[in-house]
Parts: structure tokens; sequence; C-alpha cells
């Protein structure tokens, strides 16, 4: 398998559990699956990194996932209506850098990460976080300390609100570099 094959990614899913039902094969991002299955309840990552998302347009809850078969997995990752949408996650190699803000619009505390945060709490004394600005890297946001609970995929970019992106109920704890995760 050539290189850029390899960062392109290559996920199948299905319309029914445990493979079943038809299917629709993406090598990329897909902002609704809807316009190629009913529905979503299984599917194959045969290669790359995705999310994969229980909403159209990259929204709702959100589940990194890698190399595998997941035919069952639905309920256990919250997405009990299936999945809606998918975007991939490109290699990278590069450094790592994004700053963190305690209130919307980057006000309030702000810190600069190039490394992997278990609890913004316990390292910056940091009560919440409702910005960022992703300078280099891609990153994951967890809803809990020690990288648990819900997740938020950052790209590089600003990120004045989480509450206007549909996160206004999550706090976030800590933060992940996605290259720890690979």
């Amino acid at each position: 398998m050539a290189m850029s094959d390899m960062s392109r990614g290559r996920i199948i899913f299905y319309e029914d559990k445990n493979f079943q039902g038809r299917s629709y094969e993406s090598s990329g991002d897909c902002a609704d699956l809807s316009s190629y299955l009913s529905r979503c309840h299984s599917f194959r990552v045969e290669y790359g990194f995705f999310m994969i998302y229980d909403r159209p347009n990259f929204m709702g809850n959100q589940y990194f996932v890698r190399r595998g078969e997941f035919g069952d997995h639905m309920s256990m990752m919250g997405m009990s209506g299936g999945i809606r949408s998918c975007c991939q996650i490109p290699l990278y190699r590069g450094s790592y850098r994004m700053r963190i803000y305690e209130r919307e619009n980057f006000g309030g505390q702000m810190y600069e990460m190039m490394d992997d945060c278990e609890d913004i709490m316990d390292r910056y004394r940091m009560s919440d976080c409702m910005s960022c600005h992703v300078m280099d890297g891609h990153w994951m946001m967890y809803e809990q300390p020690y990288f648990r609970g819900r997740m938020m995929y950052m790209r590089p970019g600003q990120y004045r609100s989480f509450r206007e992106m549909g996160y206004g109920g999550m706090r976030f704890r800590s933060m992940r570099r996605i290259m720890d995760m690979i």
C-alpha cells in the first residue's frame, strides 16, 4: 500500500449491526452519511484515523477510531442513533501548540500548552476552558480529567466559543495531542 493511500485513510460504513446491509466507503471527510445510507450502525476502519459523530456536519457526540472492526459498539460509544458524519484525522509529525482560555472570545486566564494536560484544574488552577486557539498539531479535549468522558477534536484554528459550537453543557478538563493516541 502506497504512503499516499495511508495518509488518506479508509473507513467502510454499514447500515446494520455486524457489517450487514448496504455499505458506503470513505477516504476522507463525510459531512452527512444520510446521503449514502439510510442509517449507520457498524463500520470498519481499514487504515487511518477518524472521528465519528452522531449528528451531521461533524456535530454532536464524537469518538476517535483507528484500525479495527466495530460491529456492535454504538451504544457503548454513546451513539444509539448511529453515525451521521465522520472526518479523517491527518497524519501530523510537527510540533504541538495550543492556547486555552478560561472564557469565551479568548478572555480570562490563558495558558499555552505544548504537551498533554491530565487536568487543567490541577496544573493551572483553571476552573473552566471556554475557548482555545490551536496553533500547531491536532488535539483532543476531554470532559473529565485523565482523558476520559466525552471528547472534542480540535484542528488548527481559532475556537471562540465552545457554547456556540454546541458544547455549552460540557466543561473541558484534560487535553491530549493526537500523536499520543496513535
